[in-house]
This record gives C-alpha cells, structure tokens and sequence, in this order.
C-alpha cells in the first residue's frame, strides 16, 4: 500500500518511454504496474479504446492504493479501420510495417488519473498522424532484427531507430511515444497538481 504524501503520483505502466517522459518533466512518482485484462467491446472508436483502457489500468492500480493520483495510459495505431497493437512475433511486425510503410496513419494515446482514496477519475485522449516513409522488405527486416519494434503499438518506436522511418507527423508528438504530456499536466491539475 502506498502511504499518504503530498501529491503522491504512481504510474499504472512499467513503460520504460512514459517514465522517461514524466521524469523529464520534474514529476516525482512511483510506478505500479497494472494487470488488466485489454479486450475492449467491438464497438469501440479508437479513441474510445485508448480512454476505457487507460483508465482501466489507472482503476485497478488505484484499487491497490489507498492514496495517491494513478495514472494511466495506452496508446494504439489505426489504420484502414484497424486497431494495431504490439506485435505478436517477428513475422506480424513484419507485416504491420509492410501495411504502414509509404502511408499515413493515426495514433491515438489515451490518459486517465484516478484519485485512490474517493475514485474520482479525469480522461481524455490526444492524437497525431503519422507518416511512414517508403520501406523495401530488407529495410523492414533490418529494423525488426534491432528488436525495437518487438514490444510497441504499430511495431516502431518514433523517438528510437524508428525515427529514421518517420517522414513527417502532424499532432502531438508526445501521443505517438505514449504519454501527451500537455494532456497529463492538464489532467493532473484538475486534482491541483500544478507543475509550473
């Protein structure tokens, strides 16, 4: 159990890219991570996905708790009416890669804080278009063999190798990594939690 402090923030994601980006932005955390089940109903717009699981993963951490503001986040690849997740070997990275490959897709990344001790919850999402560069199939295969895109939505990573195959985005660039920041800070200080 976390013990009560002033403001105390966990994580609901062991990302190693989120907690990179709330360390870069001065904000003092723990990380929890979070074991939720992510099959959405079908139904579900994107953007929709990215709330519901978002603040799915911030629940069940806060449920853990009983003090602190939880974080939550996920983060999805839509293209041609199709959810790409992480990829589930080396031949379907190859294959999420290939359809993305000289295109423009959308990634959408979804934020929610849950307060432990009353379950009162902020959520919202951020988006941004993406485009990938033309690739060959050698291309693709050398990115896979870097292992980067083994463990991301849409199997590459922007702020990695993978950003040598990013031709332009439109959008807030901190989605396509995994957590808006702007949409954090912004959340965070609906619970009074201002860092400026």
């Amino acid at each position: 159990m976390q013990k009560q402090g002033a403001a105390t923030i966990i994580l609901a994601s062991t990302s190693p890219r989120r907690k990179e980006l709330l360390e870069a932005i001065g904000l003092p955390f723990t990380v929890i991570a979070s074991n939720v089940d992510e099959t959405v109903p079908p139904e579900m717009q994107p953007d929709q996905v990215v709330e519901y699981l978002a603040l799915k993963k911030a629940r069940e951490v806060a449920g853990k708790n009983d003090f602190g503001l939880v974080i939550g986040s996920d983060t999805i690849v839509f293209l041609d009416g199709e959810i790409l997740g992480k990829p589930r070997d080396e031949e379907h990275a190859f294959a999420m890669l290939q359809s993305l490959q000289g295109r423009q897709h959308t990634v959408y990344s979804g934020v929610a804080v849950v307060e432990a001790d009353t379950g009162r919850t902020e959520v919202s999402h951020s988006a941004a278009k993406v485009n990938i560069r033309p690739m060959t199939d050698r291309e693709i295969r050398a990115y896979i063999a870097t292992g980067e895109p083994m463990d991301k939505a849409g199997s590459y990573a922007i702020q990695g190798i993978g950003s040598t195959i990013v031709e332009g985005i439109v959008g807030d660039y901190f989605a396509v990594v995994g957590l808006p920041l702007h949409l954090t800070a912004r959340l965070l200080a609906r619970f009074g939690v201002s860092l400026l």
